[in-house]
């Protein structure tokens, strides 16, 4: 891979600007690929709450652990469980118990094999061991501007 700049020169490059490129970059084209077989990324991550889940989970745990993320919010995610339930992939019963649908498990697990593609086409040229590094640093990045990040 040729990049954009020298040794020297990368190491005054912004990280902000970088790591902003890598994100929209990343996001992207997760976004893409979803929409290529008709579901968000927010949808996504509702159904794979669901289907992935060792116990039944509750509508309020899985708004909670997902409004954060792309910093969605709890509106936007209260709004994607909701179309989820109208699309037929998940069910909610009268406690607030999420489950898949026959439906949703299927489309479950043609969006889960479409992200380990994108995770292996992110990852190509990459060793663990870099992987590991940019995840501590970004980590160390966010912790000393006083940031916070998790991630399940």
């Amino acid at each position: 891979m040729e990049y954009s700049h020298s040794d020297p020169e990368l190491l005054k490059q912004p990280i902000g600007y970088w790591s902003w490129a890598a994100y929209k970059a990343v996001v992207s084209r997760i976004q893409a690929a979803l929409a290529g077989i008709g579901v968000t990324q927010p949808q996504w991550w509702v159904i794979a709450q669901v289907a992935r889940a060792d116990t039944v989970k509750t509508r309020a745990e899985v708004s909670g652990l997902l409004r954060n993320y792309l910093d969605a919010g709890p509106e936007v995610m209260e709004a994607e469980i909701d179309r989820a339930i109208a699309l037929g992939w998940i069910t909610e019963d009268a406690e607030g118990r999420l489950g898949s649908t026959e439906e949703g498990r299927a489309l479950y697990d043609k969006a889960a094999a479409l992200q380990d593609e994108l995770w292996a086409e992110r990852h190509a040229g990459i060793s663990d061991e870099e992987y590991l590094t940019t995840m501590k640093v970004l980590q160390r990045f966010i912790h000393n501007t006083g940031g916070h990040g998790w991630h399940h």
